[in-house]
Parts: structure tokens; sequence; C-alpha cells
């Protein structure tokens, strides 16, 4: 949902440009003058929009049909988009205008790997979870002076599609004043990724609005060489599944059985103990999800697969929270790898996946 104020200023220049008209991502209750209503009318004229019929690219891995009435944004011009709704800016995000102007949704690909699609999916832990990073979440959002945003909960629930390999769930939102905005979000699984697509709507008309990006994305297509189809062994495999993908960004250390020295349950329970205290104590909060079952490829030993069942830890923090607590959290993980013999610690900042890899004593 967006101010009104600001829906209105929108419609105005994009009828003036392209045809069409924006809804925009929650816009702040605060007025603006006639000089800053005109202002930013100059800047979202100044966009250069790409009016259909046409062919957008999303960067080199996939496009889609820009049909009669949308319009596409590449990424430089989607980076300003963002900071004139008052959002935070983000490099390398696409944008696609809905025909009727209610919606458009914002597109990136995330070069994380093949991400293995048979995981089940716990809404109601998900949600848990995402309300418990709306804190240090709005700390960052007003470090960047924009207004705070809170998970109120579940539009659609997550759910999965293995024939079209799209993830989505709709969430609801609302800012500090109650004004309900609603965010469909949709992953579509790649060879070597995932392709991100976020659709912001007028809670009023997202049903229509669903349906309408949906058809829009039956035109949206990988590469050749780049679909889920297309994955082959040795290909980069994502440290993560499905429930990862809903929580999206924030800081995730997953503690596995099975890599390295297999971990007993009692042993595995007492590390996830003390990961959320070190998240806790340094991080401000974490949480961990149930036992998954796992299975990741040793080359090592001629691609032996070895099954597992990982935790998974979620903890939303700041960068600058994460920079300053660095030290204690790489301690853990040293510590963590080392004492159970696991040679190397996998882990998640904002949706990078890094290993710390060390020597075992004893190894030759």
């Amino acid at each position: 949902m967006t101010h009104p104020m600001m829906h209105s200023l929108l419609r105005a220049v994009l009828a003036g440009v392209a045809g069409f008209m924006v809804l925009a991502v929650a816009w702040p209750a605060a007025p603006q003058t006639p000089s800053e209503r005109d202002t930013v009318r100059e800047q979202m004229a100044s966009l250069a929009w790409q009016r259909g019929p046409s062919d957008a690219k999303i960067g080199k891995v996939a496009t889609v049909k820009v049909t009669e009435g949308y319009a596409f944004l590449d990424a430089p011009n989607t980076r300003r988009f963002l900071e004139l709704n008052r959002n935070p800016p983000r490099d390398n995000h696409y944008t696609l205008l809905g025909g009727r102007g209610t919606w458009f949704a914002v597109f990136y690909f995330e070069d994380s790997g093949y991400v293995k699609d048979d995981e089940k999916l716990d809404a109601d832990a998900l949600l848990k979870s995402l309300q418990e990073g709306d804190e240090p979440s709005n700390k960052e959002r007003k470090r960047l002076g924009m207004p705070p945003l809170y998970t109120a909960g579940w539009h659609v629930p997550p759910h999965y599609d293995s024939q079209t390999k799209r993830l989505e769930w709709g969430m609801r939102l609302r800012t500090e004043d109650n004004r309900a905005i609603v965010n469909y979000t949709i992953r579509l699984l790649g060879r070597r990724g995932i392709m991100h697509a976020t659709l912001v709507s007028d809670p009023e008309s997202l049903d229509r609005d669903i349906a309408d990006f949906k058809q829009a994305l039956t035109t949206y297509a990988f590469v050749p060489g780049e679909t889920y189809a297309e994955w082959r062994s040795g290909d980069k495999v994502a440290e993560y599944g499905l429930a990862a993908l809903v929580l999206g960004g924030g800081a995730a250390v997953a503690v596995k059985s099975g890599f390295g020295k297999a971990l007993g349950k009692r042993e595995q329970r007492r590390w996830v103990r003390k990961a959320l205290k070190v998240l806790g104590r340094n991080m401000g909060g974490a949480t961990a999800f149930p036992r998954g079952l796992g299975v990741w490829r040793d080359d090592a030993q001629s691609g032996k697969l070895v099954w597992d069942r990982p935790v998974l830890i979620q903890c939303y923090t700041t960068e600058e929270t994460l920079e300053q607590q660095a030290t204690p959290l790489r301690d853990f993980l040293i510590a963590m790898g080392t004492e159970t013999r696991q040679g190397a610690v996998g882990f998640v900042i904002d949706r990078d996946y890094y290993e710390m890899s060390f020597p075992l004593e004893g190894d030759s």
C-alpha cells in the first residue's frame, strides 16, 4: 500500500511518461511540500522506462516479456526507483510495472547454487522467526531514515510447486500507524541459484494483482543452460533449503550432524544451545528450527553421498552489530568445528554462503 499523496504523484509522473501508474511500497505519512513533490516527479520522469511490447533481460540469467501497457526498469534505474519509494537502494535489481498500475514486482538473482527442493515447510515456525527479526530490521531502517515495518502474518502461507519449481508466499505487513501492506513473493529455482520476484500490491486488489503477476511470469524464462532441470554433477549446491529462502537475509548458522565426524543427537543439541547463547548474547536473539534431513556429496570419497540431520539456526541482526561481534562468532564457529572434529563449518550471511575450514589435530 502507498501513501495517497505519493500514489497520485506517481500516477501523474508516469501518465506523462509511459501512460500508466504504479503503486509504491509503503510511504511514510509525513507530508510533502509542493517543491518536494515536484522534485520527485521530475526524478521519476527521468527514469529510463522500457515500455511494452518488448523483451527485457534480468541480468544474464533470465528474460521476461514486457507486454503492452507494462514497463520495465533495468538495474541502475531500479536502484533509484527504490530510493524514491523510500526503500533501501539495491544493486542488480530489476522492476516490472503492472499494466493497471496497481502493482509492481522487483526481481534479483541470487547466485547461491542449486537449492534442493525436498524440504517440508513449517509456516508457524517461519512466521515466528520473521517476527523476531522485526526489531533489528527496524533499527537498520531507522539508521537509514526509513519508517519501521512490522510482520503481521501470512496472507498466503509458504507453499512449493515441484512442477514449476516455484516457492510462493504472501506476507502481511503493517506500518506504525497500522496501514496494511502485502508483499507477495515468488522464488524461481534455477540451476545456479534463485530468482527472487517480490510483488508489491494494495491489499484491496491483491488477489487480482497476484493473478496478473503470475500471468506475466508465464513469459519469464531462465536462459538456456540456467534452468533447474539442467543441473549437472559438479555444479554448486546451496547449503540450505526452502525454509531459508522464506527467511531471507540475516545470519544463519547450520549445526549439522554428519559433516566430518557424525554428531550424536545429545551432542548436537548441546552445540545448538551453545550457538543460541552466543547469538543471543552478542546479536540480540536467534531461533533454532527442528532437525531436518539433508545430504551432501563428499568429493574426497569419490562423490559418496553422506546423509545428515542438520539444525538451522536463524538470527536477524544489523550489519553494524555483525561487524562489532564478529570475533566471538568466529571463535564459536572454530570451537564447534575443532571440538566436534567437523573440519569445516558453513554459515550464511545476507543470503551469501561462507565456509570456514581448518586442519584437525591428529589428521595425517
